[in-house]
């Protein structure tokens, strides 16, 4: 049997850890939800003409949080069977 770390998401295995480092830090509170939400959501759709001739759509997402350090990446998925929630829930700042 998986245990609950296992099963839980990067992002709320992040979510989990920032609060505990907020709790012994004594952070405001309000930081900590602003540390949590992402900055900007970008979704996209992308026609693409494939060598049969038909058009397919593909899905693009990003996602960025904190630019506080300067410039980043944000989540960045390529793969067919990515989705918001996955690009949301991984932190690759």
């Amino acid at each position: 049997m998986a245990s609950g770390r296992e099963s839980m998401n990067p992002f709320e295995t992040y979510t989990k850890n920032l609060d505990i480092c907020a709790e012994k830090l004594k952070l405001d509170p309000g930081i900590v939800e602003w540390l949590k939400s992402p900055k900007r959501t970008l979704t996209i759709s992308l026609p693409v003409r494939m060598d049969s001739g038909n058009i397919r759509v593909f899905t693009g997402y990003r996602v960025q949080f904190n630019d506080a350090r300067g410039p980043y990446k944000g989540g960045v998925r390529y793969h067919p069977d990515a989705n918001l929630e996955e690009v949301r829930h991984s932190r690759h700042g």
